[in-house]
């Protein structure tokens, strides 16, 4: 009796059709939407996608850096988006998505407890008006390669920043 091959399942992400799904959506109106992502590959890649507004196209921001762990690149990415955030849109409420649950973790303790208990990320977060950022914003998970047009499009160029 013959067995049959496993037929390879092929996954179609259909991304949302705002930053975030339908049904996340409503929980952050009136915030700035941004999603950070990074990649590995000849080098590190960060990208930052901010969404001002749900209906419009996002502002894009991307950094070539040196290749580092996957949690590292992961939390300079999010650090990096709270640069741009800076920059770009000084005192708005900030909710960043990520799908790196290590470095939202320890972005949240380093907002709710201080920058003094993390030295390494408190020097990281040096640039003007950036701990004051951090300090402010929501930090939200999200699942990586899922339905979200905001992280897949932070995905995205991350791996061309990484190219």
């Amino acid at each position: 009796m013959s067995r049959r091959k496993k037929r390879k399942l092929v996954r179609i992400i259909r991304p949302s059709t705002g930053p975030l799904p339908l049904k996340l959506a409503a929980r952050f109106l009136g915030q700035l939407l941004v999603f950070s992502d990074a990649s590995r590959r000849r080098h590190g890649g960060l990208a930052a996608v901010l969404f001002d507004d749900h209906d419009r196209e996002p502002v894009v921001a991307t950094r070539s850096v040196a290749l580092a762990g996957s949690n590292e690149l992961e939390l300079l990415a999010a650090i990096f988006a709270l640069e741009e955030v800076t920059r770009r849109f000084p005192g708005r409420p900030v909710a960043l998505f990520s799908d790196n649950s290590d470095a939202l973790a320890r972005l949240t303790r380093a907002a709710t407890l201080g920058l003094a208990q993390d030295l390494p990320l408190a020097a990281l977060c040096a640039a003007p008006g950036v701990a004051a950022t951090l300090a402010a914003a929501s930090f939200n998970w999200v699942r990586g390669h899922a339905s979200c047009r905001g992280n897949l499009l932070a995905d995205l160029h991350a791996a061309v920043a990484a190219a």
